[in-house]
């Protein structure tokens, strides 16, 4: 399998859904920005873009670059998917504005609000309950416990929820890659839960007053279906978790590794959102946003085929020394974030607001908590076509 003649693009033969790449993501992170232009991997006959600009510029060129055939290697308009289509990810105008203005409504700032006065008890009980015990996971402990703990409550959904949806959400992000051990060993784990995932949307499940109720509320006010509404709840629910829970590990680790920038954080913990904006730009948890082109698209002299899968390369454009000065360095002081690990324009990430908060209140909790944060331990990394992270982080603190 070749790339068309013409203007040639630069050809990765490195494949990045390998165990062995999933390992060391930098490796195919640099090959892929030491390109000019366009690249083609020819494993998956598919195409990428990894320079800042380029990825920023196709994030924002919905019409020719379009996220209705699925934002993963999958084309769902010829294959059949496993799960309905998100009405926000997985939709284009005009249908996606009507179902990303119900939950822009839910949402207002009278809501985020709310969110911080209900949960920032959670964050410092948990924070002091961690660093009391001088050593503990800042993933299984802390990083996931946290929107364990508010996520299913803001949304008014059952307990039983938490149990399952790390599970589901594994299963998620793995199917947007390629048909590999690891997609096949996720659909094992997920296969008994995936329905009734669906079913504890479902507003007979949903306490009164909750986010998610408020959904149901407005999709019957726009005359949608009720099964709109779980899927809208659905999307709500994984957008407020896995991008937290892996920016603030990143975070947390980062911040282990770097005494000085611990004290800066310690020392003012309102620098805590410019703690985890730095993480997701320096590790961005989700490497890849895909697309599909409506049209033979043009970019840069090299003519992408219509029907083509493109693949934006998040963490690698958020590493782009033609974007970033030091762009190997975290620093939480950088005056300029400027990353793209939440998308640009129409089909920005809904929940970025939500994810923003509950990465604030878990880190600033934490940097009053421990005066120190060291590694006490190796790092597990997360194994996931479509994820970045870890699964452990031991960490050893002293306490404030």
């Amino acid at each position: 399998m070749s790339a068309p003649t013409g203007l040639r693009p630069t050809q990765i033969d490195i494949d990045p859904f390998a165990e062995e790449t999933l390992r060391d993501f930098g490796a195919f992170d640099q090959a892929a920005l030491a390109a000019e232009s366009v690249i083609y991997l020819p494993r998956y006959d598919l195409w990428a873009l990894a320079r800042h600009d380029l990825v920023k510029a196709a994030f924002a060129d919905w019409r020719r670059l379009s996220s209705a055939n699925g934002t993963g290697l999958t084309h769902i308009g010829k294959s059949e998917n496993w799960r309905r289509p998100s009405l926000i990810l997985e939709n284009d105008p005009p249908s996606h504005g009507q179902y990303r203005k119900i939950l822009a409504r839910v949402l207002t700032g009278a809501t985020l609000k709310e969110i911080r006065e209900r949960f920032t008890a959670t964050a410092e009980a948990l924070a002091r309950d961690a660093v009391a015990r001088g050593r503990f996971d800042a993933v299984t402990d802390y990083a996931e416990a946290f929107p364990l703990a508010v996520v299913p409550t803001m949304l008014g959904l059952p307990e039983e929820a938490s149990e399952i949806m790390l599970v589901y959400s594994d299963l998620n992000f793995n199917s947007m890659g390629p048909e590999n051990d690891l997609l096949r060993r996720s659909r094992e784990r997920a296969q008994p839960l995936t329905e009734r995932v669906m079913e504890l949307c479902q507003r007979r499940y949903l306490t009164k007053g909750g986010l998610g109720d408020r959904i149901y509320e407005l999709c019957a006010a726009e005359g949608l279906p009720e099964e709109d509404a779980a899927i809208l709840l659905r999307t709500f629910f994984s957008a407020s978790m896995d991008t937290t829970i892996n920016g603030t590990a990143f975070a947390i680790e980062a911040l282990a590794n770097r005494p000085d920038q611990w004290a800066m954080l310690h020392a003012d913990p309102s620098l805590a959102t410019a703690a985890f904006e730095e993480s997701l730009r320096w590790h961005s948890p989700s490497p890849y946003i895909g697309r599909t082109t409506n049209c033979d698209v043009e970019i840069e002299g090299v003519t992408i085929p219509a029907d083509s899968k493109v693949l934006m390369l998040v963490a690698a454009a958020n590493r782009d020394p033609r974007r970033f000065d030091r762009p190997d360095e975290y620093d939480i002081a950088r005056s300029d974030s400027g990353h793209v690990a939440f998308g640009v324009g129409i089909h920005a990430c809904i929940g970025q607001m939500v994810a923003r908060l509950e990465a604030e209140l878990a880190l600033s909790a934490l940097a009053r908590a421990a005066r120190t944060i060291t590694l006490d331990g190796e790092p597990e990394l997360l194994m996931n076509n479509w994820l970045r992270g870890y699964t452990s982080l031991p960490v050893k603190v002293e306490a404030a």
